[in-house]
């Protein structure tokens, strides 16, 4: 329980409006997308520009209180849940975009500017900013920046981090550090930058970014595959890459999630195929028209037992955003959904839906698999109900036996959802003691007194809350 004394500080720093405490408040402010992990701050504040970050990171280190840096709360790892309660530092009214240099071909935006609000502002330029992960429509840049999000077409072009020129933060002892700048070429001292990109908010806040731009393609061609095997659906991405054509976007649905979106937008998905593809080719009209023959060759080769290439853009757009509706339509079927992160190699891809297959019906769940096939990153999803134990420990096995499978391949246990709170077994599984202990002699550099998003990444001796009956 805070002190009205600390109350009446924070209000005066950063403006009675910008500073919640009442319990109500936090309630909606205790959890992320994760499920089954809901931790209550004590207070939450709202800054709306450096200054208010950097005075309730004092506030908060005079009365050490933890911080917990937020955005819009949509991480599916429990990032930006309040392991320790104390402060939620939200940035979502820090929601400007400072400049769009067309010269230098850059933006730069404060934290809570929203991914899809940059994306339509440079358009609006000419210009292109690529990443763009599931929850564009509402994530922010600098959660974004903190979980080196992916998305859509990250087979292409990157992730988040391969954008990402320079960062303002604030550091946990109220320093500030600028790092990066708009020239290409910067070999300068640490990266500092490449650091802080992932590092889930336990480094530093992030308070303003510039971000790389790239010229818009100047055409595409969305094609949509099905398959009444998605070991074969595997098969034509290792084979689509093999033949060095790289889409911009190869997303997969397994039945059930085809099913799902089919009841959540009904656009004609055919309801009975094992998998679908949604592959989409792009650049000078000249290649994309070289690529799109080469990708429906390949399909042809594999035996697909459909291929629709879409008739007009509107027809593609439809495709996609009926993709990004993957999880929404699946969390629609059961009162709990957890979705994974698991990434392979791409020629390893036909063998993990064949082990997931196997798990499923080892652990009698129902599952949904969607994700980014073209760069490996699939998403199984396990539709249950956390109220139910027994299925809950049964979830829980299935994701330990396909992870052990996912890293003996050589695989990574996130992709792009980062490590938060509910992945840190995971984490350690793939890094070994060493990598934990390397990890944990950063962040005390940074954050010596622990103030910063305690509790995430990797456990520490102070865990006293739990995830899925687990220390966190």
């Amino acid at each position: 329980m805070l002190s009205k004394n600390v109350l009446q500080q924070l209000s005066d720093r950063l403006g009675a409006g910008n500073v919640l405490h009442e319990k109500e408040d936090m309630l909606v402010l205790g959890y992320d997308s994760t499920p089954g992990v809901h931790l209550l701050p004590d207070v939450a504040v709202f800054p709306t520009d450096r200054d208010g970050v950097l005075a309730a990171m004092e506030i908060a280190n005079q009365e050490d209180l933890p911080i917990t840096p937020r955005g819009s709360g949509t991480g599916l790892s429990g990032g930006s849940v309040p392991a320790r309660g104390g402060m939620v530092l939200c940035l979502n009214r820090m929601n400007r975009i400072l400049e769009i240099d067309e010269e230098n071909l850059t933006a730069t935006a404060e934290a809570g500017v929203v991914t899809l609000d940059l994306f339509n502002a440079v358009a609006a330029k000419g210009l292109f900013y690529p990443p763009d992960p599931g929850s564009q429509k509402i994530s922010t840049l600098g959660g974004n920046v903190m979980e080196d999000a992916g998305g859509l077409r990250g087979l292409k072009y990157g992730v988040t981090r391969d954008y990402v020129m320079a960062l303002n933060c604030v550091l946990p002892d109220c320093s500030v550090l600028t790092t990066g700048g708009k020239s290409v070429k910067d070999v300068a001292g640490y990266a500092f930058k490449d650091l802080l990109v992932g590092s889930e908010g336990t480094l530093g806040i992030i308070t303003e970014i510039t971000v790389k731009l790239i010229p818009p393609p100047k055409d595409k061609r969305t094609i949509l595959a099905y398959f009444n095997d998605i070991r074969t659906a595997g098969e034509a991405v290792s084979k689509i890459i093999a033949a060095k054509i790289i889409p911009s976007t190869m997303e997969i649905m397994d039945k059930a999630t085809i099913n799902c979106v089919e009841d959540y937008v009904k656009i004609g998905l055919p309801r009975q195929m094992a998998a679908l593809l949604l592959i989409e080719v792009d650049g000078h009209p000249a290649m994309v028209e070289e690529e799109a023959q080469g990708v429906q060759a390949i399909l042809a080769q594999v035996k697909a037992a459909e291929v629709h290439v879409a008739k007009s853009t509107e027809e593609a757009n439809n495709l996609a955003a009926a993709r990004r509706t993957a999880l929404s339509a699946l969390a629609r079927v059961s009162p709990t959904t957890l979705l994974e992160d698991a990434t392979v190699p791409r020629s390893r891809l036909a063998e993990t839906f064949a082990e997931i297959e196997r798990l499923t019906l080892k652990y009698g769940l129902k599952v949904g698999t969607f994700g980014h096939a073209g760069d490996g990153n699939l998403h199984p999803t396990v539709l249950c109900d956390e109220r139910d134990a027994d299925e809950m420990k049964r979830a829980h096995a299935f994701y330990d036996d396909l992870y052990d499978k996912v890293l003996a391949w050589g695989g990574t246990v996130s992709g792009e959802h980062g490590i938060g709170l509910a992945k840190k077994e995971y984490l350690a599984r793939q890094i070994g003691a060493g990598g934990v202990r390397v990890m944990k002699r950063i962040k005390d550099a940074f954050d010596p007194r622990g103030l910063l998003n305690p509790g995430k990444i990797f456990t520490d001796e102070s865990s006293e809350a739990t995830v899925h009956g687990k220390e966190v």
